[in-house]
Formats: structure tokens, sequence, C-alpha cells
């Protein structure tokens, strides 16, 4: 199973969109900021199942501030990571909340800079923002039926 993840969007769809059509993922997750971004997903990709959650400029917002989406035999706790103090570089909570969840992945944005790194016994993904910087970025994430997990960051 294979899963594009974005994040931070600021409006700027294009290369998210592209990125999509390139990669050819079995479903979407799109990590907030702005909430409004993940309906281009929606609507270019109907086929493609979406998970979203709502970022700290999604001040409206309908979705979800977390969730945990099966990735195969593999669960992934999303968040934006503005709750979990992830721009001050601390991630143990953001560790504590995946564990919880049973889940081995933990993916969060907010930062705008892209890591890759398990801590814990979770793997920890920031796909970095999709739409603000001089490099945007994004993530894709493959899962093996052996629960193997392969995460990519892509610009």
């Amino acid at each position: 199973m294979k899963a594009a993840v974005f994040s931070d969007t600021h409006g700027n769809t294009a290369l998210m969109l592209e990125a999509v059509r390139r990669s050819r993922p079995d479903l979407l997750i799109h990590l907030g900021d702005y909430e409004r971004d993940a309906e281009a997903l929606r609507r270019e990709f109907p086929q493609l199942p979406l998970y979203q959650v709502r970022g700290n400029c999604d001040l409206a917002g309908l979705c979800p501030l977390t969730d945990t989406v099966p990735l195969g035999p593999v669960k992934a706790f999303i968040t934006h990571g503005h709750l979990y103090n992830v721009n001050w570089g601390r991630l143990d909570s953001l560790v504590y909340a995946a564990q919880e969840q049973g889940a081995k992945l933990a993916l969060f944005g907010h930062t705008h800079q892209a890591l890759y790194e398990e801590i814990g016994g979770v793997q920890v993904l920031n796909p970095g923002s999709a739409g603000k910087g001089r490099t945007p970025s994004w993530a894709l994430i493959q899962v093996f039926d052996n629960g193997g997990i392969a995460c990519e960051i892509r610009t």
C-alpha cells in the first residue's frame, strides 16, 4: 500500500496534485493548513480514500484534530502537530499519543521542516510544507504486507 502525505499547503495545491498524479498512491493524507486544500484532492481524485486533520490555520475547521488511519496492517496516528509542541523540537508527547493509539507511525506537519526518524519504536514523519518555502516537499509511505514501512521525503 502506498500513501501520499501532504501538509501546510497554504492554498498552493498545484504541486500536491501533480505529485499524486505521478506517484499514483492508494490513499491520501493531508495534515492541515489549509483544510480546504484537501478538497482539491477530493475533487481531483474522488476514487482515493482521503484522511485529513485540522491545522492551526484552520480556525473554523470541521475536520478532527487527530485521527488514527489504517495503512494495511499498520496504524498511523495523524495530527497537524501544533497541540503537541512539535515546533519546539519536542516529539515525546506526539510519540506517546501514537503509542497510546497502538500506531507504528506518527505523522505531523506544522514546522514546515521535513523529518523522518524512529523514536520509541514509532516511525515519526513530517512531510514538510507542500505549499510554502524554497523547496516544497511531501512524503510517500509504503507499507508492506508483513508490516514493514518505507518512508521517502520527496521534493
